[in-house]
């Protein structure tokens, strides 16, 4: 998992509330054993029409938004199943920060496990950045180690649990936290064999 303490970004508003994770990813798309390349099928049935046209009631594709890494979402983002390949969607495309009023809570804890910042932010200050993010050149700043925003001058603080800002600071994923006990481990491992005669 790559570290990150910092990231400034094109905003992408996606104005919608309650978008569960079939919505984010189809589930004719979850057949890949890799990580990667998910982003493509990111909210394909928004983006594409049932012949694989691009649609264009749907703007992620807009070319102003074209390199946008902060989605600043509606309430409840990532209800519904609780397929980590959502996140795995979301981060192939480019996205680094999801910031909305409120998230699922199995998408909250699968999002961070996978290096996305996610931020809860005043409904009113969401629509804000949202109504900001239309013109397609409006960016945020994210300071994880201070855990503020900061857009057009004006700070905006946030809380995130302290045990998953310092896996994202240092770039640490659940396998690389039980690697940090290796020399335990192999202890533990070795006390074992000697006791078998």
């Amino acid at each position: 998992m790559e570290a990150v303490e910092k990231h400034t970004g094109k905003v992408y508003p996606l104005n919608r509330d309650n978008v569960d994770t079939d919505q984010i990813i189809p589930k004719q798309f979850l057949k890949r054993i890799e990580r990667t390349g998910f982003g493509q099928f990111l909210f394909y049935n928004w983006r594409f029409d049932d012949d694989g046209s691009l649609r264009h009631d749907f703007d992620l594709d807009n070319e102003k938004y074209e390199g946008a890494s902060v989605m600043v979402a509606g309430e409840n983002f990532g209800c519904g199943s609780s397929r980590e390949h959502a996140p795995w969607s979301l981060l192939d495309f480019g996205f680094k920060v999801i910031i909305a009023p409120s998230f699922a809570d199995i998408f909250y804890s699968n999002a961070l496990k996978n290096g996305i910042i996610v931020i809860e932010a005043d409904k009113d200050k969401v629509d804000e950045w949202q109504d900001k993010a239309q013109s397609g050149d409006f960016q945020l700043s994210v300071d994880l180690v201070e855990q503020t925003v900061t857009a057009d001058g004006e700070v905006y603080k946030f809380d995130i649990p302290s045990y998953h800002k310092e896996k994202l600071i240092n770039g640490w994923d659940d396998i690389s936290l039980t690697l940090q006990l290796e020399d335990k481990i192999n202890q533990y491992e070795e006390s074992g064999r000697m006791g078998i005669s």
